[in-house]
């Protein structure tokens, strides 16, 4: 046991050298630039008095200590001297049916052989078992010990049973029994003996019987050495424990804390092979509580064991593979875990014995691939360790199996555990050791990078001196370290940079920022780029010259915000400009936009070219600016537009620049070598409020500036703020918005507009289906508004689809109730017919209905017609092929070319309403729509006249031939109930002269000018 003092002491030791240096967990670069210096310059800074009282109190005092334990070990006796009794022979018989009473049990016992020992073979059944007790050489007590730590209850009776001596269990006892050590003692008068003592016991576990017998002194001198063996091995398992514990709590560390609980669980395991795992510290547990506590113990220790084995050897297990072997080890602890909650102590120890011999092989067997690879200490006395520990567990299975027990003494079991654990020790230590190798050498590698990286790295004290600093930065800031006055960081750059490094420091405005070096001599300012964070109540940076870089970003900058041709600002520039503004603008502060158009500049391109186009920009752009104050820019955002930006200028000061701006580059020509040219302009001005956005500003100001130019003679309109420009812009914004989702916003519905046949109007009910919403106050929005914000949005093409679909479904619902009805207009937007999902869609809707597709006419917008001419016809012959007819909307009011039309086999033409609106005051509108008529009529197509509005333009129409006329003169678009209740097209007149003149025509029975009541069949033509 003494060898146990040497062993104890030796694993604090390398334990206290493994954890007194500085922790390597430092999170700053100056932590460990400092253990690097102080580490290496420690012993030159002691003077030689200091440096003898270290190393005698470091080195030479511990190896004494040492020394001395090593000799008392092989020279002093020990003070608990004793010699153990021999083994008291025996007979046993086991009991299984519990059927013998004492007298029948002793006399089965005659014929049973005398043993020294008996396995119970986890048996927890009764055994008998009977001995003799020879007289005593003197007076005192005879102490007999039944020492099995596993027995649970125990009863002794003299002779055959005549007389119960006493009853002991592990919950009390009775008679003259007691429960001493780790079993139970019988106490005998020297007057009673000799003795034949007849015994009934019940163990639980690998119990091993046996008897011993004892003088009354040599006994009380075994449970000395016995308990001394407790303390020793409770006291150095638990210093070794709170030793880590401390160590763990001081650096920081999980490992320390992985080992102390690994110790804690050798501890348990060393009291649970002496016998006293019933205590803990100064409580005893339940013996309840025992099979619970006992098996958790021994799953748990397996777990934590293989965690502190993968923990201690992540790397080197890493490089040497086999992870389906680690993989068993960590499922393996989990099975056992489960199989403590579930199986009885009885069943479980083999499970354990099983797990923990596989275990620990496979253990060995990594660990020795490690030392083969890694050759490490660290691994040969971890190796070690587990060699102790499966020996142990070895040895249980052995006795429990055979009833060969190898270790059975106190000390040895002491031995045992502390040996197990201060190997473990040694490795844990060891690879504490080589990780702060690892460190001091990382810390050397850090020195250097330190030294020679060009970046430069600076450490400043809270004052802003600096405490530290790399040759980098003394090269860009031309710092001295050694001058006799020392600059602080503020004295290298801009006012207020502190204070910047201090706000990146903390993290609140992100971890780098731009500071301006001060200027030099010649004005010259250079720029860095500075990154720094808090540690220790210092701050860490580094510093790179980013002079250069900036320069060229500003190159780019202005490049990427400034027209190259006139130098102000572009489209981007200005928009960011006009952002800024608008983000600083508060309370009554004034901001004006303006929006510049040239009227004549493109002719200027067109007859002199681009280059005299391009001198004409720079001299109005040159003469604007002139013109502007401080605070007011200039961007060029196309080919002749411009954008004015008035901050901090009133509406009627801003009004009155762009007057002066007109005046400027509208009456004074613009001598380009021998050429002077001439150019117009118009200017839209609106007064910014606060909170617009961009685009709706400049939106706002290109619509100010379009009117300005349809006036012709005012080339300025002003929008002030509350123009109700503004407020119709909302309303076109919030209708974009409810139309820009994919679900149909709610309040769509249709109305129908009759129109009426000029040959039989009171024989045909043809009507255009047109689209109406209600907003949230029930209001109808105009169509206009609505089918423009549907196109901005890119939704319109789910509103025709809606349309279509309505149109059809109600055709074929109503179809009977609509007799008179030959065509009925749907009209579908150019975005709808240039987009191929929507084109599909359509035929598959068409393909639903056949027989009302007849009835329907789609009509298609001149313009979008020629747009794709190829692309439309296409469509077209679609359309016709499933006996839909077309018909050209608005035709006239674009390039119109009769060329086309025989490429489009349309069945009617629209006349676009200017022409009919006009035609009465205007003789050749007149002469146009005459052409018109005949054109279609000539090619086989009905003609439609739109936007009819009173008697004497239908008068006008009939003579010229007109087929159809539409317009509020015959009727106001209607609801599908009242086209339903209508007999034809004519009841819906309200107008007297009107009806007057349809009445007239009826009456003396006159033919009508037209060439029938229907459009032609589609696709005959």
């Amino acid at each position: 046991m003494r060898g146990c003092y040497c062993l104890l002491l030796k694993g604090i030791l390398s334990l206290f050298y493994s954890t007194v240096e500085p922790s390597h967990s430092t999170d700053t670069m100056s932590m460990w630039l400092f253990h690097a210096d102080t580490s290496k310059s420690f012993n030159h800074n002691l003077k030689p008095q200091d440096w003898a009282v270290f190393y005698f109190s470091v080195v030479l005092v511990p190896v004494l200590v040492i020394v001395f334990t090593i000799v008392a070990f092989a020279t002093l006796n020990s003070r608990f001297g004793h010699s153990d009794p021999s083994p008291s022979p025996f007979q046993v018989l086991s009991d299984p049916g519990q059927r013998l009473q004492p007298a029948q049990a002793f006399q089965a016992l005659a014929a049973m052989p005398m043993l020294t020992y008996s396995s119970t073979q986890l048996q927890e059944t009764p055994f008998w078992f009977s001995f003799l007790v020879p007289a005593a050489a003197d007076s005192g007590l005879t102490e007999v010990e039944l020492p099995s730590r596993h027995a649970q209850q125990v009863s002794c009776w003299a002779g055959a049973g005549e007389r119960l001596l006493g009853t002991a269990s592990r919950d009390g006892v009775e008679g003259q029994m007691k429960a001493e050590k780790t079993g139970f003692i019988l106490s005998l008068q020297a007057a009673a003996l000799p003795l034949n003592v007849l015994c009934k016991g019940v163990f639980s576990g690998p119990a091993r019987i046996s008897v011993r017998q004892w003088t009354r002194p040599d006994f009380v001198q075994s449970q000395k050495e016995f308990y001394r063996g407790i303390g020793l091995m409770e006291g150095g398992l638990l210093t070794l424990t709170l030793f880590v514990l401390v160590a763990a709590l001081i650096n920081r560390e999980w490992m320390y804390v992985l080992f102390a609980v690994w110790l804690l669980g050798n501890l348990r395991l060393g009291a649970n092979a002496m016998g006293w795992d019933v205590h803990w510290l100064i409580w005893t547990i339940p013996n309840q509580w025992l099979p619970w506590v006992r098996k958790l113990t021994f799953a748990t220790y397996y777990i934590v064991t293989f965690t502190l084995f993968g923990r201690l050897f992540q790397n080197e297990l890493k490089q040497i593979g086999f992870v389906f072997l680690q993989n068993v080890l960590r499922w393996m602890g989990l099975v056992l875990l489960v199989a403590a909650m579930l199986l009885s102590y009885q069943h479980f120890l083999p499970v354990l014995w099983c797990w923990t011999v596989v275990g620990i092989v496979i253990l060995v067997f990594l660990l020795a691939r490690i030392v083969w690879k890694a050759r490490t200490r660290a691994a040969l006395w971890y190796c070690a360790s587990m060699f102790v520990v499966l020996f142990t567990r070895i040895d249980e299975v052995v006795a429990a199996a055979f009833g060969i027990k190898t270790l059975d003494e106190v000390p040895n079991n002491v031995i045992v555990a502390l040996l197990s654990s201060l190997m473990a020790s040694f490795a844990f230590a060891e690879q504490m050791r080589a990780g702060k190798r690892e460190l001091a050498m990382v810390q050397a590698e850090l020195r250097t990078t330190y030294e020679v990286t060009p970046v430069g790295l600076f450490t400043l004290a809270a004052d802003g001196s600096f405490l530290r600093t790399n040759p980098a930065l003394e090269k860009i800031l031309g710092h001295d370290p050694g001058a006799e006055s020392v600059k602080k960081f503020d004295d290298y750059f801009e006012a207020g940079a502190r204070e910047k490094l201090l706000r990146i420091g903390s993290g609140s405005s992100g971890n780098e920022a731009e500071l301006r070096g001060v200027a030099d001599a010649s004005g010259r300012s250079n720029f860095y780029l500075v990154t720094a964070t808090f540690a220790n109540g210092r701050i860490e940076g580094s510093l790179q010259d980013i002079t250069d870089r900036s320069q060229a970003i500003e190159r780019l900058r202005f490049f990427a915000e400034h027209d190259p041709l006139t130098g102000v600002l572009n489209r981007r520039g200005i928009e960011i400009m006009l952002e800024q503004a608008i983000e600083r603008q508060a309370g009554d502060r004034p901001l004006a936009l303006a929006y510049l158009d040239l009227d004549r500049f493109k002719l200027i391109n067109d007859l002199f070219g681009h280059q005299s186009g391009d001198e004409v920009l720079k001299q109005l752009c040159f003469r604007v600016q002139q013109l502007l104050g401080g605070d007011c820019h200039i961007g060029r955002i196309g080919g002749d537009e411009f954008i004015l930006l008035f901050q901090d200028v009133e509406i009627g000061a801003a009004t009155a620049i762009c007057g002066n701006i007109i005046q400027k580059i509208s009456y004074q020509s613009y001598n380009i070598g021998a050429r002077a040219f001439q150019v117009k302009g118009s200017i839209g001005l609106i007064e910014v409020d606060a909170g617009m956005r961009v685009q709706d500003a400049i939106s706002a100001a290109d619509r100010a500036c379009r009117e300005a130019k349809k006036a012709h003679n005012e080339h300025i309109v002003v929008y002030p703020k509350n123009a109700p420009v503004f407020r119709e812009r909302l309303e076109e914004l919030s209708l974009i918005e409810r139309l820009g989702g994919e679900f149909l916003p709610a309040g769509l519905f249709v109305e129908m507009q009759p129109i009426m046949s000029l040959r039989e109007p009171e024989a045909s009910l043809n009507f255009e289906v047109l689209l109406r919403l209600r907003d949230a106050d029930n209001k109808v929005v105009p169509a206009t508004k609505v089918i423009a914000a549907a196109e901005e949005n890119g939704n319109i093409a789910v509103i025709d689809r809606w349309v279509m679909s309505t149109v059809l479904e109600w055709l074929a619902q109503h179809q009977a109730q609509l007799p008179l009805t030959k065509f009925v207009c749907v009209n579908l937007s150019g975005a709808s017919l240039n987009d191929e999902k929507f084109i599909q869609d359509i035929f598959v809707i068409l393909a639903r209905h056949p027989q009302v597709v007849p009835m329907l006419c789609i009509e298609i917008t001149e313009s979008v017609a020629l747009h794709d001419l190829e692309h439309t016809s296409r469509i077209i012959q679609r359309l016709q092929a499933l006996g839909a007819k077309i018909a050209l909307d608005d035709f006239g009011a674009g390039y119109t070319s009769f060329t086309y039309l025989k490429s489009l086999s349309a069945d009617a033409l629209k006349i676009d309403g200017a022409f009919i609106q006009s035609m009465n005051t205007h003789p050749a509108n007149e002469a146009i729509v005459e052409a018109i008529v005949e054109l279609a009529r000539n090619l086989g197509m009905k003609s439609i006249a739109e936007w009819v509005e009173d008697c004497a333009m239908i008068e006008a129409l009939a003579k010229l031939g007109v087929d159809y006329v539409q317009g509020y003169i015959v009727a106001k678009p209607q609801s599908p109930q009242a086209i339903l209740e209508a007999s034809s097209a004519a009841s819906f007149i309200t107008d007297p002269a009107l009806a007057r003149f349809v009445a007239s025509r009826r009456v003396d029975g006159r033919p009508w000018v037209g060439a029938g009541d229907d459009l032609p069949p589609a696709g005959l033509h």
